[in-house]
């Protein structure tokens, strides 16, 4: 059987294909794509038995791409929708993964799919479009997938207190680790909530819930005390005003 994976976060779909292969050495990946276009393209041309789609991409959603699918297609979606929101769909013959998968529930994914029990009704596509339609808040990233050595580690993004740029990658900054993500900062800041995620600089980010104190001196520089952190973080003028009360 031939499979498909979109998402738009490389490293997920990459993670994905792996653990797909340990599970299911049978299955051929065919294509691993990054945006709802590409996705949409893929299903047309490719035709594939099942494919796994990232609901929200660039370009267009996972829900839209699924249209082009061929009848026959087993689609499964990734979301990294809430629990309730999911639990809805608990009971449909569309099948979800939710962010960050388990182990278990990716397991028991392909178990469904090897029963060839999975298919893509319009009815919950239309559900699912009026959910995506309803939320009220953007949905952004809530994980990070970050390679250490031969393993991954999972990064909750609210543990994170600040991230800064490195060239072509983000060093990631916990209260008891600095961890390298394979992501420029540029791609990581649409993906963040910028209620609770700060630019501080040009190359840093900061947890809004990590601030203690915001130090002015003398020649207006700004410095941040992190609640998590022993070092003091830099703020550019550009940015100076959002502690101008602090």
């Amino acid at each position: 059987m031939k499979a498909i994976i979109a998402d738009d976060e490389q490293h997920l779909a990459e993670d994905l294909q792996r653990r797909l292969a340990q599970l299911w050495p049978e299955l051929q990946i065919v294509a691993v794509l990054h945006d709802g276009m590409a996705a949409a393209q893929a299903l047309q041309e490719i035709k594939p038995d099942i494919a796994f789609l990232d609901i929200r991409m660039p370009g267009q959603s996972g829900l839209d791409a699924a249209r082009a699918a061929a009848a026959d297609c087993r689609v499964v979606f990734v979301t990294a929708f809430d629990d309730h929101a999911v639990q809805a769909f608990e009971q449909a013959a569309v099948d979800y993964l939710l962010k960050p998968v388990s182990d278990e529930r990716l397991a028991r994914c392909v178990e469904r799919l090897q029963q060839h029990s999975i298919a893509a009704p319009d009815a919950l596509l239309a559900r699912l479009q009026h959910l995506l339609a309803t939320q009220n808040k953007p949905e952004f990233l809530r994980w990070l997938r970050i390679q250490v050595g031969q393993s991954v580690r999972m990064v909750a993004v609210e543990e994170v207190c600040y991230f800064q740029s490195a060239d072509k990658y983000t060093t990631v900054l916990t209260r008891d680790a600095e961890l390298l993500l394979r992501t420029p900062l540029k791609d990581l800041i649409a993906q963040l909530d910028p209620e609770q995620f700060w630019q501080v600089h040009r190359g840093t980010i900061v947890n809004a819930k990590q601030i203690v104190s915001a130090h002015h001196d003398l020649l207006g520089k700004v410095t941040l005390t992190l609640r998590d952190r022993p070092e003091k973080v830099a703020v550019s003028r550009s940015y100076a005003q959002l502690f101008r009360q602090m």
